[in-house]
């Protein structure tokens, strides 16, 4: 399994279109993407001009297929429109304990 936390803050006035544009993604990507096993963007309660995104996917492959598809590249073309791409930071995590239920 392939663990990621990915974090970007929304330009101020962007946030509404940002937000919805990643719950298009979310709602894709769970469509689409039977490798991506959870998908899940949070707002930062201290800072809510920052989303969080924890990304679990089944294998190496399956990220890379992720980033190969038409909805990443659609996302890819307008992300620095909706967010500064100067907080980007991705965090690759290894799993060592722990569960996760549906709720």
């Amino acid at each position: 399994m392939v663990t990621l936390i990915f974090r970007a803050k929304m330009r101020p006035g962007k946030e509404d279109e940002a937000l919805e544009r990643l719950r298009t993604m979310a709602g894709t990507v769970e469509a689409q993407e039977p490798g991506a096993l959870a998908y899940l963007f949070h707002r930062s309660q201290q800072d809510p001009s920052e989303v969080v995104l924890f990304e679990i996917y089944a294998d190496d492959n399956a990220l890379q297929a992720h980033g190969q598809t038409p909805h990443m590249g659609e996302l890819r073309a307008t992300f620095g429109e909706l967010f500064d791409t100067a907080t980007v930071k991705v965090e690759r995590l290894e799993r060592v304990a722990g569960f996760a239920r549906e709720g």
